[in-house]
Formats: C-alpha cells, structure tokens, sequence
C-alpha cells in the first residue's frame, strides 16, 4: 500500500497503475476489553491557538483555523511548474466557511475557474465574484453536467460529500472534496471507494494536517526512514465555542465527534499511509444544552470521544475529537517510532536530515489558512491530474484516515468494546 519515498521534492511520484482492494470484517466487532488510559499531549508546532469567547456569550465572528498565515518564503526552493496545460475546474459550495474561494484555484497559473455553484443564489454570485468567474449553476447536479468541467472542487456539507463525488465521478470529473470523505456511514465509504475504482479519475480529499508544518515533516523523515516503524501516535482536534456554528440542515451541531476525525487521524495515517485495524473508544457526555442527545438530530450522547488504536504497523495511536474543552485547541499531533520521535522537532538517530520546508506555490497563490495548507493542498491536487499521478490524500488515504473514527463512535456507545476496522488500499 506504502512506497518509500526518497524524493524530498516529490510527495507521491508513483504511477498511476492503481491495484485495489478492500477487506471487509464480517461483524465489524471482537472481544470486549476495557479502554486503557491515555496521556496527555505536549506541545507541539503550529498547534492552531482556539478561539475565545466573547463576553456577550456569542460565538465569535471568526471561524478556527480559517485565518491566512504569514509564512517566509523558502528562497532555496522555487515553484516549477510541469505543464502549461489549464484545468478547468468548478466551485461548488459556499457556505459558513466559504471553502470553494480559500484554497486558491482562481489565483493558480495551470487552473481556469469555468464554473461555481451553491444553492443559495446571493452566496452564488458572491463565489462567482470573488474567484472571477463568468458562469453559475444553481446546484451540483447542474454543474457537473457541464462537459467543458475537468475537475470539481466539493465544499458541501459533510453529510452531502459521499453523494456529490460519486455523482461528479460518473460525469467523468475528477474530485476534489473537504473532509471528511464520507460521513458516519460505512457503506458510503464502499462506495465511493468503488465509485474512484471504476471511473480511473483522481479523487483527493483536502486534509488540511497534511501540509501543517510539523505532520509534513514527520512524513518526510518517515519516508527517508528517520523514524522507523511508529510505536505511538497521537492526534487532537478541539475545537470548542460559546454556540455551535450553524450549518446547512444544522448538520454541525450535535455531531458525534469522530465523525470529523481526520485532523487528528492524520497525524497517523497522513504520516505514514498506514491504516487502523481495530479500536477501542469511549466518550463522555458534553454539558451543553444543544450538545445533549434528545436535541441533536444524531441522537448522539458525547461531546468528547478518545480512541485507541491498533495501526497497520502493530503500534497503537491515540486519537481525540472534542467539542468540549475550552482554552488551547486546535489540530495538534505527535508521534514515536523505533528510530526517532517527534514532539514539536526531531530528535532521534538519524542526523543528516532532509530540508523539511514545505513545497513552494506558485507566485499570487497564498498559503492560506490551517496552518499554510489550503494553497498547498490545490497545488497538490493540481499537479496530480498534470502528472497523471496519484494525490497525496487519494481514496485510500481518505477512508482510512475517516472509517477507522466511525467504528470507533460504535465502539463508544457500546462502552469501548474493542471493534475490527475495514481496510482499504490504493
């Protein structure tokens, strides 16, 4: 499933002969055993600081993580580009965090924006607006009928993702999607993995950890073999508010937090391309009103859930999502392998480092917000439909970095019982 990779400046030159497969676990359940304790998370770069409240009680204006970052430019390392092909891409979606304009197609030299959707007509023309753009449809299913469209980037709502990119993968577009890949649903995930299968297009999910500072070094040294096999990971995503933010049908508001795994699960999966074979998980009731079971449309009982791995290398990872927890938040990780560790720096038995600096953009594409990923995860879907090559987060890594979270909510409301994960490999 894994290839090494010695290239520092190559993410994931691989051809593009896919082989897949999928093993299903028949009961999705093993025997019971009590959750063992976690510990507790140190400091680590570019940890992103949470929000506060303000005094009124309202949540603020700001969203977590959507603000641009200051970054230096590396000058030991320019943007190439490797075509003067142009893609031609459609929007679709521009709600509460207006996703469709923040990663940078309309400002990337190889991307023609011909096309932006969403529902609501005034949020419409403002997507069209902002990323210049001449043409507007009034919903997904319109768009995507338009043959001029070679990609599609889906910033939908979460429950939406799994339907919206098996539709834009059967009119013969490639995807791009926010996370997470599918949303609590098991069979989704078979079938958008079968969807990604039969089309051969490129399917890449924007995890935004992949490209934060310190998890793309810690997949760097992986790759060069500085860290050894991973003996334990960690992963946090917190993000708490005085009110839930409002979404599209309310579809934020009560969700069962690994259900929105995959800024922690990263900090695993997106390091190592590895998976979760089984879990044990347990939960704790939030205190908020809307939080509470009998008024959320998931009839979900927790507002903080901590997972405990077993990963496809045989080491363990420790994964939280909480909506709970005021103070520090942000999406944060840390891990240990055989060789070395990483707790905010390297420290281990290897010394002659690659050069960890993330990968160049294009001149006039920002870095943008989530710690400097959002212009790095379109240059990269970008240049994997120029080089016909795999994406970083292609279908595999976004199922295993999204199913192994929703055996582990089963795992919760069951108290912990130990649970077998589905596979999947690209």
């Amino acid at each position: 499933m894994k290839s090494k990779i010695k290239n520092q400046e190559s993410l994931i030159l691989e051809s593009n002969k896919e082989n897949f497969s999928y093993k299903p676990d028949a009961d999705n359940s093993f025997t019971r055993r009590k959750f063992l304790g976690s510990v507790g998370l140190g400091v680590v770069a570019l940890g992103l600081q949470q929000i506060g409240c303000k005094e009124s009680g309202k949540t603020p204006l700001t969203i977590q993580g959507l603000d641009n970052v200051s970054e230096k430019p590396d000058s030991s390392r320019v943007w190439v580009p490797v075509s003067d092909r142009k893609i031609r891409v459609g929007l679709v979606g521009y709600g509460v965090c207006k996703f469709s304009a923040a990663f940078g197609f309309q400002n990337h030299p190889n991307v023609e924006v011909v096309a932006v959707s969403d529902l609501i007509p005034e949020r419409c023309a403002e997507l069209a607006r902002v990323t210049r753009c001449k043409k507007t449809y009034p919903s997904l299913e319109e768009l995507i009928k338009d043959k001029t469209i070679d990609a599609v980037m889906i910033s939908t709502d979460a429950p939406s993702h799994a339907r919206h990119c098996i539709e834009a993968l059967k009119h013969g577009k490639h995807v791009a999607v926010n996370v997470p890949a599918v949303f609590g649903s098991l069979e989704d995930a078979d079938k958008v993995y079968e969807a990604v299968k039969k089309s051969g297009l490129k399917y890449m999910m924007f995890e935004t950890s992949c490209f934060h500072e310190d998890l793309y070094a810690m997949r760097q040294i992986y790759n060069s073999g500085g860290l050894g096999k991973l003996i334990y990971s960690e992963g946090e995503y917190y993000h708490y508010g005085c009110e839930e933010i409002d979404s599209y049908k309310g579809w934020r508001i009560g969700m069962p937090p690994q259900w929105y795994p995959t800024h922690s699960n990263a900090y695993y999966v997106g390091v190592t391309d590895g998976s979760f074979t089984e879990v044990s998980c347990l939960g704790m009731p939030s205190t908020r009103i809307k939080l509470q079971p009998e008024n959320n449309q998931y009839k979900n009982p927790f507002g903080t859930e901590v997972a405990l791995f077993r990963t496809s290398e045989g080491g363990m990872s420790r994964m939280t999502v909480s909506w709970d927890t005021p103070g520090d938040g942000g999406e944060k990780g840390r891990i240990r392998g055989q060789k070395g560790s990483f707790y905010g720096k390297f420290e281990g038995l290897e010394k002659n480092l690659l050069n960890l600096n993330r990968p160049p953009l294009p001149s006039g594409v920002e870095v943008g917000g989530h710690g400097g990923s959002h212009g790095r995860l379109m240059d990269e879907f970008v240049t994997a439909i120029l080089l016909d090559r795999k994406p970083l987060v292609n279908i595999a890594v976004a199922l295993n970095m999204t199913v192994g979270s929703i055996v582990a909510h089963k795992s919760a409301l069951k108290d912990g019982e130990l649970m077998k994960i589905p596979q999947y490999t690209f």
